[in-house]
């Protein structure tokens, strides 16, 4: 019999098998829970942690007593494998243990098959979590899971980031929280096949929040799902983003993100929700967008080095948007050096609550489908309930999306 936690691990790695983002053998398709070796470790303490993640092994799980413990904890080399995955978890997930404090909570380096969860951390100077390759682009950190994580109060100003990850393939971050921070709520350099879904992003007063999560220096194949932002940032969705090359993995990829998907996720405010800067292809689709400060989404390139490809090939589709006239005076800021034409937008549903007939938007590329002035009659926002109740609107966004799900 499997206890709960093995449970919980083989939802997590279902999920990315699911998704095409984890291989492994048929004999072996399933991570064991509780057999073949497998070593439990309990601890109560800073010390008894550290000596835990010294000596972990394939197999290993540590479960971490609720309390507060010091932050700076700093782990390379911790390689789990396909059958026996390395666990480090809280064991009371509604009381999780809390690293508070210092430059960053959690660093490690080089790892592969780890899972990290229900922990929270608060209060870092620099970044909560830091995930990364050591610097050998050339073996990253690999299947690595975030699940239950909440992540409060980075920076508060400052390139400071909630989760960090460079160097990253095949990841998920799962019904993670993160909420105020400096740069980027979840930043991702030189990160491939990963997910990241049903996490909650949320700003705070205080903290000068730059973009919730963020894709750049040659990510690829990466999935945004079911996922909450409210005021999360000036940039809530940074699609690709600005780096120095000698940061990008792959070396001399010529893109800064490229195969993007976010889809069945809720957005409120923000001065733009959506940024596509310097991605090649991405996929927006059942979203909810919902009062944004300034423009629906940006069209931008910020790397202009030789070869790169421009911005180009978004795909925006099924997607419903309530905006005020007061708010958005330009529904789509384009930059120089793009390829703003190459978008396409099918069946998006528009309404401009403070004046319906201004509600057709003006978009670099012909609209097919779409739907426009009339009120979706959203179920309950000041109580974050953005369910459309017309029967209009009843083929858009996230409650479209999970339907659309089901029936498949």
């Amino acid at each position: 019999m499997k206890t709960a936690p093995a449970r919980m691990a083989n939802s997590a790695w279902s999920c990315l098998l699911a998704l095409g983002l984890l291989t492994l053998p048929l004999e072996s398709a399933e991570p064991p829970g509780g057999d073949g070796g497998e070593r439990e470790t309990s601890v109560t303490d800073d010390a008894s942690l550290r000596d835990a993640l010294h000596k972990a092994r394939a197999g290993t799980r540590i479960q971490i007593a609720p309390g507060r413990y010091r932050p700076g904890v700093f782990a390379t080399d911790l390689k789990g494998t396909k059958d026996r995955p390395i666990t480090i978890e809280g064991s009371d997930p509604d009381n999780p243990p809390l690293f508070e404090g210092g430059n960053e909570a959690w660093h490690l380096s080089d790892c592969a098959y780890l899972t990290l969860r229900n922990i929270a951390v608060k209060g870092q100077k620099h970044n909560g979590i830091n995930i990364d390759d050591a610097g050998t682009y050339d073996t990253p950190s690999q299947h690595i899971v975030l699940e239950k994580i909440r992540v409060s109060d980075i920076g508060p100003e400052g390139n400071f980031d909630g989760i960090k990850l460079s160097g990253v393939d095949d990841f998920m971050v799962s019904n993670c929280t993160i909420t105020g921070w400096g740069g980027q709520a979840l930043d991702m350099v030189g990160c491939h096949r990963g997910l990241i879904q049903d996490c909650k992003f949320n700003g705070k007063a205080g903290f000068s929040q730059t973009t919730g999560p963020q894709m750049k220096g040659g990510s690829s194949d990466i999935v945004i799902r079911g996922c909450t932002f409210v005021s999360a940032g000036a940039r809530a969705i940074n699609l690709g983003g600005s780096t120095g090359l000698q940061f990008f993995r792959l070396v001399g990829a010529k893109y800064e993100a490229r195969n993007i998907t976010v889809e069945g996720c809720t957005f409120v405010g923000s001065q733009v929700p959506l940024a596509f800067v310097g991605v090649d292809g991405a996929l927006v689709r059942y979203n909810t967008i919902y009062h944004p400060g300034k423009w629906i989404f940006r069209i931008l390139q910020e790397t202009n080095a030789d070869g790169f490809v421009p911005c180009r090939n978004g795909r925006f589709e099924r997607n419903l948007i309530v905006f005020r006239r007061r708010d958005v005076q330009v529904f789509v800021n384009i930059g120089p050096n793009t390829q703003a034409d190459s978008f396409k937008f099918h069946d998006n549903f528009w309404y401009c609550e403070d004046e319906p007939s201004a509600s057709k938007p003006q978009l670099p590329a012909q609209e097919t489908g779409g739907v426009y002035g009339i009120d979706p009659k959203l179920r309950s926002p000041a109580h974050n309930d953005f369910t459309p109740q017309s029967k209009e609107a009843a083929e858009y966004g996230p409650t479209a999306w999970k339907q659309d799900r089901r029936d498949k």
